[in-house]
């Protein structure tokens, strides 16, 4: 499925775009999924209201495939760094690669008429290459901060979203939080004498 989640914006997602980006595939219960970059149009969307594209960027599928594999990447990370394991070295590659693809800092420019400038350059057509680079730096930001200790799994299945955990919260959300305990109720129904 594809489309919009109706779901809220898990802890920590505001603070960090790489954490929406990881959230923005949506396991829900019965099996199915949505994912907010399923097609190049909800990718430019998704793009769009975090800042990092124009409305009318014209995305291509070539465009979406390199956003949903950047999120791939990025959530391998966060599984290893929330279960405590060493991370997948194409993974590391990857988020490297990103950020390395376009300056991260304005470029000296110099014009005729009015002498040095400094610009970053953002051409349309590399749109998608700043957007992943921005991604892959916050990923990697989270994931050295001391924000990363608080990086965990929503603890309700099968939701597969990430949090930064507050306080003893290990739910993404209220709804999840709720499935969570009702699980943990209708075990101890079932199982008592």
């Amino acid at each position: 499925m594809t489309g919009q989640s109706h779901l809220p914006p898990a802890q920590g997602e505001a603070a960090h775009l790489s954490l929406a980006l990881v959230n923005s595939a949506i396991a829900l219960p019965g099996g199915h999924m949505v994912d907010l970059l399923g097609t190049p149009r909800d990718a430019n969307h998704w793009l769009t209201e975090r800042g990092l594209a124009p409305v009318d960027a014209g995305m291509r599928e070539m465009c979406a495939t390199q956003l949903r594999s950047l999120r791939e990447q990025i959530r391998s990370l966060f599984a290893s760094r929330a279960d405590a394991v060493p991370a997948v070295p194409a993974a590391v590659r990857a988020v490297n690669d990103a950020m390395t693809r376009v300056p991260t800092t304005p470029l000296l420019h110099w014009d005729a008429k009015t002498g040095p400038y400094r610009a970053a350059p953002h051409p349309t057509t590399a749109i998608v290459d700043h957007a992943l680079a921005t991604l892959a730096a916050d990923a990697a930001d989270l994931l050295t901060s001391p924000d990363a200790d608080r990086l965990t799994a929503c603890g309700s299945a099968p939701c597969n979203r990430y949090l930064l955990r507050h306080g003893r919260r290990h739910w993404c959300s209220v709804r999840c939080g709720d499935r969570a305990r009702a699980a943990r109720a209708y075990a101890r129904r079932t199982t008592s004498p």
